[in-house]
């Protein structure tokens, strides 16, 4: 059957069954005319997207190797680890392994009065415009101090659908995966989303 492209979630692969489901879900007669194949493909599509998103869960599309911020951290510390790693944010677990908040770039903006939607370019321009840089109040800081907390996370068999809900009500980037200890199996962000939706079912 056809792919479809589209800008946000990729190759979609419509199925026979979609079109089927479709083609039941308009009444009447259907004409093969343009604007019927249209009303059916459209249909269609969003046939196929239910589908992707209830055959992926979680465990099909996370990353498995987790970088996690140890809840001891200083705020220098942590921005240096997460700059270390090339991530805007990560679980902050405790000892056990167990998953207490979740920082990000987000928080740090928070912290510094800018507020959590500030640009890097707002931040650069407070610092140019000002005779001391806004930094300077991370300074003896830990990172319990800006984390978020508690952490929304979710199980490994959480469907795709479930994660974009998550994704948009709660107005997150990532989404840590615990097991039932409560210890970061897997994490899954925003691009591990996307790229899923490329993924033929």
């Amino acid at each position: 059957m056809r792919k479809v492209t589209n800008r946000c979630c990729g190759s979609i692969e419509i199925s026979e069954p979609d079109i089927i489901e479709a083609m039941k879900d308009i009444q009447g007669y259907i004409d093969i005319s343009p604007g019927d194949f249209k009303e059916v493909f459209q249909v269609a599509y969003t046939h196929a997207i239910q589908r992707i998103q209830n055959s992926l869960i979680a465990t099909d599309i996370m990353t498995r190797s987790v970088h996690c911020v140890e809840h001891t951290m200083n705020l220098m510390q942590t921005a240096t680890f997460l700059a270390d790693k090339g991530i805007s944010g990560a679980p902050v677990v405790d000892t056990e392994g167990h998953i207490v908040g979740v920082v990000s770039e987000k928080d740090f903006l928070g912290k510094m009065g800018l507020g959590k939607s500030a640009s890097f370019m707002q931040v650069i321009a407070h610092c140019l415009n000002n005779k001391g840089c806004m930094v300077t109040v991370l300074h003896n800081h830990f990172i319990q101090d800006i984390m978020t907390a508690p952490a929304i996370t979710a199980g490994p068999a959480i469907s795709i659908g479930a994660i974009s809900e998550l994704f948009i009500d709660k107005q997150i980037n990532r989404l840590p995966i615990v097991d039932i200890e409560g210890k970061v199996v897997g994490i899954v962000t925003r691009t591990d989303l996307v790229q899923s939706y490329s993924v033929p079912r």
